[in-house]
């Protein structure tokens, strides 16, 4: 009789991508990701230890910084089954991803499992058939020094969050934290503010003309006067607007522009130069973790946190090789499949040479040896994939990358003229591709290279020196020098890998952490931060700068790697760092008493008298001192960030503020005042005046667009008629309501909210229009439909829905949007396994019943409210504004 194995990895997709490849006596079976942990919450720890001082941390530093590992909530029944199953096998395989992450669950599954029987590590970077009958062949123990570099990690993360963050409670704000890295990523966006507030703005002028040789136009700008190069953007000092004194050029005014344009019109124009090449373009290296990021999100929009989960999906599916990793090689079988790809779709022509090697940049290359590529040696087209939406867009990215990485290069000719008129000299190019090579499969950061290519030609008629042009336009150009950009997720994930922030399998985490902080906001596309999360990289630069230092960080991480590598040892690193002579556990404790809460709270922006910009528990606000009197207090708009804000803006808001509710107006139906505020989510009406212990008056947000300051009484009289009642629905008796929101107009019926049209307004929108607006199948932003409602969330008593968007089915639930695990089945979906989902991103497995929900719910509102009372009590208490509703 042939031995029974068992075989764990991480997710059911996994387990059956990877059953199809192993013999019948084989179980697969999932783990569900991380079995155990160091403790999240004081309800975590174990009865035995709750007295310990050191298990509000989970690391008993006295002993050797040991960890406290509890089983992770809700794996309790996952670990008891794979005990049940180990109990009938011959042999324990350990099939998690081939990183540090997944060779510590191996050795945690091994820690709670202790199996009897022989115990072998798989390891693999792709799943296909071959990968995996040659990791049967030649399995391996767990790696003692990558569980040893992932504990230490882990721990020293621990360390540093918990050991910071309530000091950040105290000085700043309940609730704020600090992390290793995120405090480092969060400070590079915060001094990209910086030096946008820096920046001076500088205006220049120059000439752009329209010029036709035998009937053909091409565009001609203005480089130059006599022997005087016109100064351009790049020849401007950010901080003072003036010109770089590195920098002889001639700063164009616009009279001397509007000149310029009248004396060229007069002047016969002249070829003076020509200048012809051929420009050779080489194809990018296959993606690594860093590149798949930036390249999805400039292309597809996604985040990196987005990217991540979509290409672990692809993987486990084993349509793409391991998703972590910093080396841009190719293996042999790669390169034949991309290069069999190449032929068949492209012809022999488009293939390179040779085959095409890529080297990795890092030295500490270390989470997989081969690029994110498509699987084994017959690469699956994305036509053929069975694919859609995210998934097929992003495989689609990789396949193309990997196979134009094995195409022959590009060849460019690329065209420079010199156009003399009087004493003004334009220049003009133009390039054409003479051969497109790789560019006919990838064109970085465009979606059709075909439509790109077209883009990137410029043709120009045929020219020689001394040939005479007519200018047919000729117009003078104003120009203003603009800031430094925001930081967006592909350009923050670029410069953390070059200051060596994290490593590869940490840039998602980062960005997506300090989002969820509220260190950080999108404007569009743009990372910019919040007033709170400059206060926080304020306090640890100003402290405790060496943990927001580039350096340090980066060196941290290379001494993590050494610990990977076995080439330091992890608890002398380890004791250095917390509890050394400058370790940070000795300068917390120093440096505690010295920090000034209020100092903290300050925010330093504009250099302005007698103004401060503070933060609180509810946001940033402002505090004028008073003359000999009492200061003055107002919020600032939450939408505004930073960088954007101006001493104008300033002294607006803190007038509107100094002068109080200013009225309006009398309405005519209750005889009350309207005013017109300034609150921390920006200007809104307000229905008579704030009574203490009286019931809030009706308030309703100014629409962005609409000046507030010129606000008159019957626009605010229409504001204020928000909601309205239109009247019952037929089929349910229930109110149908409409009014403003964050997103626009909308009607609403029984938590069902439709945003209103265009032609639709919410004023005058009647009960008719309404019910044929909740008629029509429900879409969420982007165009997902909505499927149906799952229930109310016990703890919020906020809507859970279900929707179908182009990239799948997923739970809405507030902002958040979670995708279901492949083997849910959205139909079959109840509320306990979509609140597990919201709770924890766990996969939909079995699911509590309802009274176990029920008890969970009250256990943590009353823990809710013991925390709260406690944080009263404990906290330190700083005075803010809330004037907004």
């Amino acid at each position: 009789m042939a031995s029974k194995s068992l075989v764990i990895v991480e997710s059911p997709t996994k387990a059956k991508t990877i059953r199809k490849f192993l013999p019948k006596n084989f179980v697969v079976e999932a783990s569900m990701g991380h079995v155990r942990d160091l403790p999240q919450s004081a309800a975590d720890v174990p009865q035995k230890y709750k007295k310990e001082a050191w298990a509000r941390i989970g690391v008993n530093i006295e002993q050797n910084f040991e960890p406290l590992y509890v089983v992770v909530k809700g794996k309790a029944k996952v670990i008891s089954s794979l005990k049940e199953k180990l109990k009938g096998v011959d042999e324990l395989y350990l099939a998690t991803d081939e990183d540090r992450e997944g060779e510590s669950i191996s050795w945690h599954l091994i820690e709670l499992l202790r199996p009897k029987v022989p115990v072998k590590r798989m390891v693999f970077h792709e799943i296909t058939k071959g990968a995996i009958q040659e990791s049967l062949q030649h399995c391996r123990e767990i790696d003692k020094r990558l569980v040893q570099a992932q504990e230490t990690r882990r721990i020293l993360d621990r360390l540093v969050g918990y050991t910071l963050s309530p000091l950040i409670w105290k000085k700043i704000a309940f609730g704020l934290s600090a992390g290793r890295v995120q405090s480092a990523g969060l400070r590079l966006i915060v001094q990209r503010e910086r030096e946008r507030l820096e920046f001076k703005k500088a205006s220049y002028w120059d000439l752009k003309a329209e010029v036709e040789k035998d009937g053909k136009k091409f565009e001609a700008r203005l480089v130059g006067v006599g022997e005087k190069k016109v100064a351009s953007g790049k020849d401007f000092d950010e901080k003072t607007g003036l010109l770089l004194k590195t920098s002889d050029v001639l700063l164009v005014d616009e009279a001397r522009a509007k000149g310029l344009v009248e004396a060229v019109k007069s002047t016969p124009w002249q070829v003076t130069k020509v200048e012809e090449k051929m420009v050779t373009a080489r194809p990018s290296p296959p993606f690594i973790t860093s590149t798949l990021q930036q390249e999805a999100n400039r292309k597809l929009n996604l985040s990196a946190r987005d990217t991540m989960r979509v290409a672990q999906t692809l993987y486990e599916q084993g349509l793409i090789t391991y998703m972590r990793t910093d080396s841009p090689n190719l293996s042999k079988e790669a390169l034949a499949g991309s290069r069999k790809a190449v032929e068949q779709l492209f012809g022999k022509e488009f293939l390179s040479d040779e085959p095409r090697q890529f080297s990795a940049k890092s030295k500490s290359a270390q989470e997989a040896h081969e690029a994110i590529r498509p699987a084994g040696e017959d690469f699956v087209t994305p036509a053929e994939s069975g694919l859609a939406g995210k998934e097929k867009a992003l495989y689609e990215l990789i396949w193309k990358r990997t196979v134009a990485s094995q195409m022959a290069d590009a060849k460019k000719l690329s065209m420079s003229i010199r156009l003399q008129a009087g004493e003004s000299i334009f220049a003009a190019s133009g390039m054409k591709i003479a051969f497109p090579g790789f560019l006919r499969a990838y064109v970085e950061g465009s979606d059709s290279p075909d439509a790109e290519l077209e883009q990137r030609e410029v043709i120009l008629p045929e020219l020689n020196e001394g040939d005479a042009v007519k200018p047919v336009t000729v117009e003078a150009l104003a120009h203003e020098t603009k800031p430094p950009a925001r930081f967006t997720e592909a350009s923050l994930v670029q410069r953390l890998e070059k200051e060596g922030i994290g490593r590869p399998s940490t840039y998602a985490s980062i960005i997506g952490t300090i989002q969820e902080r509220g260190y950080v906001k999108r404007q569009g596309n743009a990372l910019s931060p919040t007033f709170t999360g400059m206060a926080v990289v304020q306090l640890l630069e100003r402290h405790f700068s060496e943990l927001v230092d580039y350096n340090f960080t980066s060196q941290m991480e290379r001494s993590l790697d050494e610990i990977a590598q076995g080439e330091r040892e992890w608890l002398p690193y380890l004791t250095n760092f917390y509890l050394g002579d400058k370790g940070l556990l000795e300068q917390v404790q120093k440096k505690e008493k010295k920090i000034d809460p209020d100092e903290s709270r300050q925010v330093d922006l504009l250099d302005l008298k007698d103004i401060s910009l503070r933060v609180g528990r509810f946001g940033a606000y402002l505090v004028k001192d008073g003359n000999g009197g009492e200061s003055v207090r107002a919020s600032i708009p939450e939408d505004l960030a930073p960088a954007d804000l101006t001493e104008e803006m300033l002294t607006e808001i803190l007038e509107a503020s100094e002068k109080g509710p200013q009225s309006l107006g009398k309405d005519p139906e209750t005889g009350k005042d309207i005013f017109c505020l300034l609150g921390r989510y920006g200007p809104y009406v307000q229905l008579g005046e704030m009574i203490p212990d009286g019931p809030k008056p009706k308030r309703a947000s100014v629409p962005k667009g609409m000046d507030y300051r010129q606000l008159t009484l019957p626009q605010a009289q229409k504001l204020l008629s928000l909601p309205r009642e239109l009247g019952k629905h037929p089929d349910t008796g229930e109110m149908i309501v409409a009014n403003n929101g964050r997103f626009g107009p909308y009607v609403v019926h029984q938590r069902d909210f439709r945003s209103l049209k265009k032609t639709d307004d919410v004023y005058t929108v009647d009960l008719t229009r309404a019910l044929e607006i909740l008629a029509e199948p429900k879409r969420g932003r982007g165009g997902a439909k909505l499927i149906r409602e799952v229930g109310v969330h016990p703890d919020t008593e906020k809507g859970i829905y279900l929707y179908e968007g182009k990239y799948g089915v997923y739970i809405k639930y507030r902002s958040k949007n979670i995708g279901l695990p492949k083997d849910t089945k959205h139909e079959t979906l109840t509320l306990e396994q979509a609140l597990e989902l919201i709770e924890g991103g766990s996969k939909a497995k079995g699911g509590k019943p309802d009274n176990m929900v029920k008890k969970t719910v009250k256990a943590k509102r009353a823990a809710k409210k013991k925390k709260k009372s406690s944080a009263a009590a404990g906290a330190d208490n700083s005075t803010e504004v809330d004037s907004q509703n």
